[in-house]
């Protein structure tokens, strides 16, 4: 016996330029919205990674734009002011600190890094209250430094791999010709410290020639009043202080602002998608009127001709929403590359996230407007009148 589900699947076969056509244009939207949204996640993932990763919640610098300045930060980029280091002892007196450590970040461009060239991250830390700020950090081989002031280096996972260098080998500062030698190699942890080179502070400010620092980083005690602790911060002199979370909100609120730009062009998809659905359906009810009239003289219900129709707009909408699916995942990789050309200062680790449940509500939402755009065809098949029709095709 052939059941509904086989006769619909014919119907469609019956003009398979027109099926597939359509099938592209649903599984193009599904794509877009499964990226999208995927993007959505995975970008507020990524930043909170990013920000937790950084093992503190402020941080004080000389005075500039603090979003401009912590976005740096994150990405290693260059133009940051300097400050005294003593300004490290004013700020651990204060009663909510929980930590500090200060922090002098260089960046030297590097002939052999890519094709062109690159920039190469260095961050001077002291090796008694830095890793402490990172307990999350585990090395591939090797450990932290051996003194405050030795001639050393610990490589992110990136640039170890960038370099291809091991424990042991030496590395050469760019611009500087000052060789260091690597004593440790973190894992990979999906942020920037992949790329960072890590080199003790006093060593890294005797090769950049200056005693100064260009951050503070800050661990906030965890029942303290953080913005009580900015505004004691604000009074030191010709200081800026970031507050991370402050940062966040700013970021993810210029993303969403992109972000409905964008779903207002994958709606705009979707109802052109939709609208081919009707097209296909309709037309394929219309070159079959003396069918269903047919149909109908056998003793078949408008309400079975109907849910046949319905049927065939149910495996376009499912199938074409399926492959869109399949092709944001598959392809994943691509979208995150692109988004990354757009967006440089993005955080670091997979910036589209796409996993099951939002896989199965884009594909419920598809299903669920796919069958409300068939539901004219359906109807326009259901009213058909037996007679009128094997008369007029006659």
């Amino acid at each position: 016996m052939i059941t509904p589900f086989q006769i619909a699947c014919r119907n469609l076969l019956r003009k398979k330029v027109r099926t597939f056509l359509t099938l592209i244009g649903i599984m193009l939207s599904t794509w877009v919205m499964v990226s999208l949204f995927g993007f959505n996640k995975g970008y507020e993932k990524a930043l909170n990674r990013d920000i937790e990763n950084m093992g503190y919640q402020l941080m004080v610098m000389a005075k500039g734009c603090p979003y401009e300045a912590a976005t740096m930060m994150l990405q290693g980029g260059k133009g940051l002011r300097y400050m005294e280091q003593s300004m490290v002892n004013d700020i651990v007196k204060e009663p909510e600190v929980e930590k500090v450590t200060p922090i002098l970040m260089q960046a030297y461009f590097d002939p052999n890094k890519g094709e062109s060239g690159g920039i190469a991250g260095y961050f001077g830390v002291d090796p008694a209250s830095y890793p402490a700020m990172k307990p999350f950090f585990r090395f591939r081989s090797g450990g932290w430094f051996h003194d405050e002031a030795a001639q050393e280096v610990v490589m992110g996972y990136e640039a170890a791999e960038l370099e291809q260098r091991e424990v042991g080998d030496m590395t050469m500062v760019p611009e500087k010709n000052v060789q260091l030698k690597v004593v440790g190699i973190l894992e990979r942890t999906g942020t920037q410290d992949d790329g960072t080179i890590f080199v003790p502070l006093k060593s890294l400010q005797r090769i950049a020639g200056t005693a100064k620092i260009t951050t503070v980083g800050i661990k906030v005690k965890k029942d303290a009043d953080m913005s009580k602790l900015e505004t004691k911060l604000y009074q030191l002199k010709d200081v800026q202080v970031v507050s991370f979370s402050q940062v966040k909100q700013t970021i993810l609120k210029l993303i969403a602002t992109a972000r409905v730009m964008v779903l207002s062009i994958a709606i705009v998809a979707i109802l052109i998608a939709m609208v081919g659905v009707v097209n296909t359906v309709l037309m394929s009810v219309l070159e079959r009127v003396q069918e269903i009239g047919i149909l109908k003289t056998m003793g078949a219900m408008p309400g079975d001709i109907f849910r046949l129709v319905w049927t065939e707009t149910l495996i376009l909408c499912s199938v074409g929403g399926i492959a869109g699916i399949g092709f944001a995942l598959l392809f994943a990789q691509v979208t995150d590359i692109l988004v990354r050309r757009i967006l440089p200062y993005a955080p670091g680790g997979g910036l589209v996230a796409i996993d099951l449940p939002l896989a199965l509500l884009t594909l419920v939402t598809i299903v669920g407007v796919g069958l409300l755009s068939g539901l004219y065809p359906a109807w326009k098949a259901g009213r058909v009148r037996p007679l009128e029709s094997i008369r007029r095709e006659g």
